[in-house]
């Protein structure tokens, strides 16, 4: 079975987080719904991380095995099958049976803006959170150092997480 990697897009408007879950539309649903269009067999579509409801993502890797060789026109042919989900597999490609999305990822970046002003938002409604009171840059900044580094939040799962 080839392994594809994919590099994903996606406002997370729509949806209720990455997780499958049923009668209810998430990410890895759409993605495994237009896979199995696609290969013609149920697909199960693996992702490095799993964003909460109405996370968007700009490169978020995932991973499939499909029945037949696709070549080159995988991301097209997802695409096609994605409409009008607003996700979009922006480069897929052919890998190694050993690679997972999730146990090969190496990194990780999170985005989060903050726009301070008074008036609502227009261009950036829904991509950003507006504060509108005075905020202190020098004193986020000083408390945001404590986020820098490594750090193990076990703490803050489920006990039954298997992660």
């Amino acid at each position: 079975m080839p392994r594809y990697r994919l590099l994903l897009e996606y406002n997370g408007g729509p949806y209720q987080g990455w997780q499958r879950l049923p009668g209810i539309p998430t990410v890895q649903g759409a993605l495994e719904e237009a896979a199995a269009k696609l290969d013609g067999a149920a697909v199960e579509v693996h992702g490095a991380g799993r964003t909460d409801s109405g996370v968007h993502a700009t490169g978020q890797v995932a991973h499939m095995d499909l029945q037949t060789d696709r070549g080159t026109k995988v991301a097209d042919a997802m695409n096609f099958h994605l409409r009008p989900h607003s996700i979009a597999v922006l480069k897929a490609e052919k890998v190694d049976e050993n690679f997972h999305a999730r146990f090969s990822a190496t990194e990780r970046h999170y985005r989060f803006i903050i726009i301070n002003r008074r008036a609502h938002l227009t261009l950036d409604e829904g991509q950003a959170w507006r504060i509108s009171s005075r905020l202190d840059a020098d004193k986020m900044h000083a408390a945001a150092q404590t986020l820098v580094g490594t750090h193990d939040f076990t703490t803050f799962r489920d006990t039954d997480c298997q992660a």
